[in-house]
């Protein structure tokens, strides 16, 4: 049996379709969920950061950002939101003792769902593990 150009084609171009979908359903086995965790303490910081020099004297502007710690089962997160303006805020709704969905995208990335459903993404600068019963810095919430 003799194949010609356009059957060939067809056939390779049939095997490359399956091929490529094969990868595709086993990163959607493994898409990660989200999982309840509490929020256990929030804290409003600010960087300071320099904007220019005026004769040997700098001027600052301060950058605020929201530390967020989070504990998931036997680990606690500690995170940080940086605001895209400084008028920007966190939901109300969350305090020290709340409950809300987590889902840890990779070591440095957390996303946390927000009342509306939309999600916050949060930078991870620490992982430990979380003594059972009591927050390892509790602190007031400020905003």
């Amino acid at each position: 049996m003799f194949y010609t150009d356009a059957s060939m084609k067809r056939t390779w171009a049939i095997a490359a379709l399956l091929i490529g979908l094969v990868p595709v359903t086993f990163l959607r086995a493994a898409e990660k969920q989200y999982a309840p965790c509490r929020i256990s303490s929030i804290e409003k910081k600010a960087h300071e950061r320099v904007l220019y020099y005026l004769v040997n004297t700098p001027v600052t502007q301060d950058d605020p950002y929201y530390e967020i710690s989070l504990q998931q089962n036997d680990w606690l997160y500690l995170t940080q939101y940086t605001p895209r303006h400084q008028a920007d805020t966190l939901p109300d709704d969350w305090k020290p003792g709340t409950e809300v969905q987590m889902m840890l995208a990779d070591k440095r990335h957390v996303f946390v769902k927000q009342p509306g459903g939309r999600e916050l993404q949060l930078v991870v600068v620490k992982r430990v593990p979380a003594t059972p019963g009591e927050s390892p810095r509790p602190a007031p919430v400020q905003k």
